[in-house]
């Protein structure tokens, strides 16, 4: 699947800014089921100076310095991509989920990014979260089956509802209200999958803007999207599962970057001199061609 890709987000200060240095985890990253055929980042005032690099996690990172005086900042991404992603394997052709619990706390050759096994500053320790899954995780069962059930849990127990949190909300206040929106839902099944031994990590990126026809639309779509990143063990290595959506990572997703939590790979961070209060206005398409 093809798509063309456009990301702007709009800031508004109430004071002039005099210096800034904005972070970006903007670029989508290739990947051997994602192939990026361009990728431009532009942003307004124009930045005195740029710089790209790899983070830890390999994703694509843009530095921004501006150092005139501005009152408002704009920054736009355009892309190309075009997304194969693999079949998922059936859930009982993988392995049962305590023992991808015991290969990944092995580590070594047998377990991928151990990193993502931990407590981290926004998925920290939850016992809820584990309490909340634990009838997923009957004994012997396989993990993609674990997971798969989760994934629906979440979806059907959860409403999808901006504004009544933010991205450091923690995980035992969304499992208190029952609502939130992608990143909630992503941090909670982060933190039950930590919680049983199971390597999962945050993965952020966008989610088709108008589905098939006849399919219903998806939640979320309208943003940048979150979802979860799950290793089956060194055979099967990772797959991704939307919470918000119930659904099997596939070609209606495209990965941007993934990390711990949403902390690693926020879409833009910054530093400022100055500005106040301000305003954001985002806008998400991504649109098939």
């Amino acid at each position: 699947m093809k798509y063309r890709l456009r990301h702007t987000t709009e800031y508004a200060y109430a004071t002039p800014v005099d210096l800034a240095s904005h972070l970006l985890h903007l670029a989508p990253r290739t990947l051997p089921w994602q192939a990026v055929a361009e990728a431009r980042i532009t942003a307004m005032p124009e930045p005195s100076r740029t710089v790209r690099a790899r983070d830890h996690f390999g994703n694509e990172a843009t530095w921004l310095f501006l150092d005139q005086p501005h009152e408002r900042f704009t920054v736009a991404l355009e892309a190309l991509v075009e997304v194969a992603a693999p079949r998922p394997p059936e859930d009982a052709a993988t392995p049962a989920w305590e023992e991808v619990a015991r290969l990944a706390a092995l580590g070594g050759p047998n377990a991928e990014d151990a990193e993502f096994l931990f407590p981290s500053p926004l998925v920290t320790a939850e016992p809820a979260a584990r309490a909340y899954a634990a009838n997923c995780f009957t004994p012997g069962l396989p993990v993609l089956g674990c997971l798969r059930e989760l994934t629906r849990r979440i979806r059907n127990e959860f409403a999808f509802r901006p504004g009544v949190t933010d991205v450091s909300t923690p995980v035992a206040k969304v499992l208190a209200r029952k609502e939130g929106v992608c990143q909630d839902f992503t941090h909670l099944m982060i933190a039950a999958m930590r919680g049983f031994g199971l390597p999962a990590r945050y993965v952020s990126g966008y989610l088709r803007t108008r589905p098939p026809p006849g399919q219903p639309r998806r939640r979320g779509a309208d943003q940048s999207h979150a979802w979860v990143g799950a290793w089956l063990g060194p055979q099967h290595g990772w797959i991704g599962l939307d919470p918000t959506n119930d659904l099997v990572v596939a070609d209606e997703h495209v990965v941007l970057a993934w990390g711990r939590d949403y902390g690693d790979i926020s879409p833009i961070r910054g530093v400022l001199l100055g500005g106040g209060q301000h305003s954001v206005r985002v806008g998400v398409d991504l649109d098939a061609i």
